[in-house]
């Protein structure tokens, strides 16, 4: 690793006072000083600088009596606006956010799962944003910058998607067209490294180091966060435990190898398990992926048999595959996320629960926690709204990026 320098270290707590005030809420900076460690000199010096970019104002003077006056201050969420996009194989979606990472609008774009054509997912990304814009009322002109989660293998520094395997995508420079079509500067990173980012920040992550978010959806994967330091690999392609194996010369998957946890546990490992069950059951017959797992949990919830055979079955997946992943990181805490994880969490995360220990080492077994994200609204879009939050700091020179934690 290369040595940390002065700078580096002073950009870092400028992060932490920033991380502190979306923990704290309006602080001041002896509040500052206690929650980060810094001393006090350091916090007033970070917070002058602050202030003097608009990136925090001052909320409210509290004039205490024989002491000088407190002030405390707050994030501007009206210094800018920031747009977090979720790219998916079957969908858009696109929210604005203010500085302070709230919400402003949204904007969703269906995608047909079968269309690979870069021209076609390039102007659904656009379609998307636009509408999410239009519904915030912001000036084109207020957007600070975009950040867009491509699914597969994303080389950020570049631009790059690598590789996407649903599309047979390669190589292909979604940074610059998405900039030639909105004159925005644009982000792009891989949805593994937005929702560890946003459940760092804002979900599980507030408790502990490390842990990892798991996204269910056409895809699988894992993101992974380790004493607070997001890991992505040395190709930015770390969390890829949808292509771990779970079962020798098993299922075939879309990587090109056999038996990977995703082709058990993605949508169309979903249709296959069914499939296995009942062949001709109504469910199969979706045309959608995200019709098939919404009727799915329709039927879940209705009691059907051979629906309740399948949640039992992928839970068994499920579990198998997190204890792996335990077992491997010795992680006190793993979080579920992704579309097919909100409609099927109330009968997936409890079967897993039970099942874990059989799965896990009984070293890594105190204290260990399954849950479905409390991440409000789309992790990966508020991920990405918060690395472009980062990266606008950074070309103030106040903060810098690819950090979970300050």
């Amino acid at each position: 690793m290369a040595r940390r320098t002065a700078r580096d270290l002073r950009n870092e707590n400028r992060f932490e006072v920033l991380h502190a005030l979306f923990e704290l809420g309006p602080s001041t900076r002896q509040e500052l000083a206690r929650h980060t460690g810094l001393s006090t000199a350091t916090v007033a010096t970070l917070v002058t600088e602050f202030l003097s970019e608009g990136v925090l104002h001052i909320a409210t003077v509290e004039r205490n009596t024989g002491g000088r006056p407190q002030e405390r201050l707050t994030i501007d969420p009206d210094r800018g606006r920031i747009v977090g996009v979720d790219v998916a194989e079957t969908y858009v979606d696109a929210t604005v956010y203010d500085l302070a990472l709230g919400t402003l609008g949204h904007g969703e774009v269906a995608l047909d799962e079968h269309e690979n054509d870069q021209a076609y997912v390039v102007g659904g990304i656009v379609h998307a944003i636009e509408s999410a814009i239009e519904a915030s009322s912001t000036e084109r002109d207020r957007v600070m910058g975009v950040g867009v989660s491509m699914p597969g293998h994303v080389h950020p520094d570049a631009g790059v998607s690598v590789f996407a395997p649903n599309w047979d995508w390669h190589d292909v420079h979604i940074e610059d067209l998405l900039e030639k079509r909105l004159r925005i500067p644009v982000y792009v990173d891989n949805p593994l490294k937005a929702v560890i980012l946003s459940e760092m920040w804002f979900g599980a992550g507030r408790a502990v180091d490390s842990l990892a978010v798991v996204n269910l959806g056409t895809g699988v994967g894992a993101g992974l966060a380790i004493d607070g330091a997001l890991i992505r690999g040395v190709t930015n392609n770390a969390g890829e435990w949808g292509h771990t194996l779970l079962q020798l010369d098993g299922r075939p998957c879309r990587c090109g190898r056999r038996g990977c946890v995703e082709a058990y546990l993605g949508v169309h490992g979903l249709e296959t398990t069914l499939a296995e069950i009942d062949p001709e059951h109504p469910a199969l017959r979706q045309a959608r992926q995200r019709e098939f797992v919404e009727a799915v949990a329709d039927g879940l919830a209705a009691g059907d048999p051979a629906l309740t055979d399948l949640a039992r079955r992928t839970s068994h997946y499920l579990a198998a595959a997190l204890g792996d992943l335990v077992n491997l990181l010795n992680i006190p805490a793993v979080t579920l996320t992704g579309w097919t994880s909100e409609a099927l969490a109330d009968w997936l995360v409890p079967a897993v629960r039970d099942e874990l220990p059989d799965h896990v080492m009984p070293g890594s077994l105190p204290d260990l926690t399954v849950e479905a994200s409390q991440v409000p609204g789309n992790g990966v879009a508020l991920g990405m709204a918060t690395f472009t939050l980062e990266r606008f700091l950074t070309r103030l020179g106040l903060a810098s990026p690819g950090r979970t934690r300050p």
